[in-house]
């Protein structure tokens, strides 16, 4: 005995089954808001400054939790010494090490925690007042240091 269904019967079939998967598929695109959106979730294990928001188009997270890598911009609502401070004082209670600091019109923090490094570049956000920070952490190099060069003689 033969199955066959009518072409009208496997294209409703067929139908059904794209909408159901592509309801399934659908993300949200996240705003620049701040809000809850992905990226605040990826991320919650890393303290921010109050009122930080997070610019989605110019962000990529890979990973979540203390795991995440990647690069976050955040808009701040203070001015550039007050986030700087914020860093440099809230990181290493958080278990990062700080590994250099450089301070000026646009600063920059490097920290290192287990085998991840982070970078913090603060800079002023523009007429309208507050700062930009760029936040990007990545896996620490595991590759021994290079060996130094020997002398040339003459």
């Amino acid at each position: 005995m033969e199955f066959a269904m009518k072409p009208v019967a496997i294209k409703s079939l067929l139908l059904s089954i794209f909408i159901l998967l592509s309801g399934c598929a659908t993300t949200s695109g996240g705003d620049t808001s701040g809000g809850s959106g992905t990226m605040n979730d990826l991320i919650v294990n890393t303290q921010l400054p109050a009122g930080a928001k997070i610019n989605h188009s110019q962000s990529l997270i890979m990973g979540s939790g203390e795991n995440w890598i990647g690069r976050v911009v955040l808009e701040l609502g203070q001015n550039p010494n007050a986030a700087y401070n914020f860093f440099l004082e809230q990181y290493p209670q958080q278990g990062w090490t700080l590994v250099s600091a450089v301070r000026g019109k646009s600063s920059l923090l490097v920290f290192t925690k287990a085998d991840r490094s982070a970078t913090v570049e603060l800079t002023e956000a523009g007429v309208m007042g507050g700062s930009l920070a760029t936040l990007t952490v990545s896996p620490k190099s595991t590759l021994p240091p290079p060996p130094a060069a020997a002398p040339v003689r003459r």
